[in-house]
């Protein structure tokens, strides 16, 4: 873990790991806007903002409603 400016971000490894995940799928996330990713000064690592990868894992483990079949609600 990495913490500027009093925050606390997470690597690439570390984000995925807490929230389950290949490090591919991760990535996925930041191209397809669910996550952000920052960047660490003037190398490629990329980070997680903590609160943001904790904030999705919440997400996660609400799981979707239970929604009936739908042949107990459609009539003839």
């Amino acid at each position: 873990m990495v913490t500027l400016d009093g925050e606390d971000f997470l690597t690439v490894e570390e984000a995925a790991r807490l929230l389950g995940v290949k490090r591919e799928t991760l990535y996925a996330y930041v191209s397809r806007g669910i996550l952000k990713s920052y960047r660490q000064g003037m190398k490629r690592q990329r980070l997680y903002r903590r609160a943001e990868v904790e904030a999705l894992v919440r997400l996660d483990r609400g799981g979707a409603p239970d929604i009936p079949p739908a042949e107990s609600w459609i009539r003839d």
